[in-house]
């Protein structure tokens, strides 16, 4: 939920008249500003991920021309990621198109480029082919990577959860152990294939960790009549006290009760040190034999915080001020996972809601300066926060209350589909989701991967993705 509720606002907003008819302030201010001779002021918005998205909405029929850049085209619904991992939902359900966000929006434009520095000076973007966009304003939210802790070895064998090509190799990956699980002769072997082990107790090492259960007892079971199931060992290790660390204690103890009647092994206070490609060693001296090994143990912000001329925090993230300006930089600010905005003695997590609510605050932050009004200080609002273990599971804390079992799951299911962009991927993610809940079924078992390199294709190169270029970060 503290991922998710921050787009409750912003839906009340677009569904205001106001903002639906926000094309025709944008003409009138146009006009105005051409008559006074006055040039539309430029905003650069790196990044398409839940906080550039956000400020771009917030701008959307606004006197200023905002230039939206992002090296996918489309926007990614992060917190539904796993169920593409675990084969049962498709990518499209949970990626939507960039430019049919803002198809109505003529103050709005999209370009597919990465970002490779920002001129503070010269006030120019500048991308991997080597082209310049001057800006008036630029605000940076590229977001975050994988992070590794220096564990170089894990970096080049671990399958990741961060991005959609990550998903769907590792929904490939899964698949590919169960097939050669099956032709094995060898028990030992065999074991290796069928064990699974998953790195990091947060949200996301949680919830994947239930679906990969549910496919394999739910699913798979059935149609591996060769294959004895009840020997398939998934194993969640969590380097602190209790999985879910940002839940209450007592959330904390049901959601690992939970996972262990799913048949989850769970190992609290305990680091994975080392891997290869057929075992993972973990600090309390344990030894893992498996084919598989699942990072979700932690993020660092995206490298074009450790490129860009500002000063950045211990934790590499750039350091922002209290109306989230770039400190010592004019007319830059920096949002999301790749901001340092310090409340409360810490910094602001990285989370979808936090950058969700800086974009809008940015957005506003810009109008105002327009305008020469006073500037307000950011204030992130915690809302609360969910998380889900599979089949009428999950667990929920909004502020002293929380919610668990079915009563939580309904209200996660609720929220994560109001929260989904376009009609369209609410209806997919809704059928999805009741197939599998009557049929016991994740439709979603197809291991294909697109040849987008074959030697009679003439397609025009696009940028090459963080995953398959990928070099191991020792941050």
């Amino acid at each position: 939920m503290d991922e998710l509720a921050g787009q409750q606002d912003e839906r009340r907003e677009r569904h205001n008249p106001k903002f639906n008819n926000r094309v025709y302030p944008f003409i009138i201010d146009v006009t105005i500003n051409s008559i006074k001779g006055m040039a539309i002021p430029r905003v650069g918005i790196i990044g398409a991920g839940f906080g550039g998205l956000q400020c771009a909405r917030r701008l959307a029929g606004k006197p200023v021309d905002v230039l939206l850049i992002d090296k996918n085209n489309y926007h990614l619904f992060t917190p539904l990621l796993y169920q593409v991992a675990s084969s049962l939902l498709n990518p499209s359900d949970i990626a939507y198109p960039i430019r049919a966000v803002f198809r109505h929006a003529k103050n709005v434009r999209f370009r597919v480029a990465e970002v490779t520095a920002v001129d503070f000076d010269a006030k120019v973007v500048k991308t991997a082919d080597g082209t310049g966009i001057p800006y008036d304003y630029v605000v940076i939210a590229a977001g975050s990577a994988t992070n590794f802790f220096g564990l170089a070895t894990v970096g080049q064998v671990a399958q990741g959860l961060k991005d959609l090509p990550e998903a769907l190799e590792l929904r490939n990956h899964i698949l590919r152990c169960f097939e050669a699980a099956a032709g094995e002769c060898d028990e030992a072997a065999r074991r290796k294939w069928l064990t699974f082990v998953v790195v990091g107790g947060g949200p996301t090492g949680v919830e994947y960790a239930g679906a990969l259960s549910e496919l394999v007892r739910l699913v798979l079971v059935h149609e591996y009549p060769e294959l004895d199931l009840s020997a398939v060992r998934i194993v969640l290790i969590e380097a602190m006290g209790q999985v879910l660390p940002l839940f209450s204690e007592t959330l904390g103890r049901d959601t690992e009760a939970e996972l262990e009647k799913r048949g989850i092994e769970v190992r609290l206070n305990t680091r994975v040190v080392d891997a290869s490609d057929e075992t993972v060693q973990l600090s309390s001296g344990e030894r893992i034999e498996t084919k598989t090994l699942v990072w979700a143990a932690g993020v660092k912000p995206a490298v074009l915080a450790a490129v860009v001329d500002v000063s950045r925090s211990r934790s590499g993230r750039i350091e922002v001020d209290k109306f989230l300006r770039i400190k010592g930089r004019q007319n830059a600010f920096a949002i999301g996972d790749i901001a340092s905005y310090v409340q409360d003695g810490g910094e602001v997590p990285m989370l979808s809601a936090p950058a969700m609510q800086e974009g809008r605050h940015v957005a506003d932050t810009i109008l105002r300066a327009m305008r020469g009004e006073a500037l307000v200080p950011f204030h992130y609002r915690h809302k609360g926060a969910m998380a889900t273990i599979g089949r009428n599971a999950a667990v929920a804390q909004i502020g002293r209350m929380s919610l668990t079992g079915f009563v939580g799951w309904v209200a996660w299911l609720l929220l994560h589909l109001y929260s989904l962009i376009g009609f369209r991927n609410r209806i997919a993610v809704l059928l999805g989701w009741a197939w599998n809940y009557v049929w016991y079924d994740r439709p979603v078992r197809i291991i294909v991967r697109a040849n987008e390199h074959a030697p009679n294709s003439h397609s025009p190169p696009l940028i090459v993705s963080q995953h398959e270029s990928r070099k191991v970060a020792n941050g």
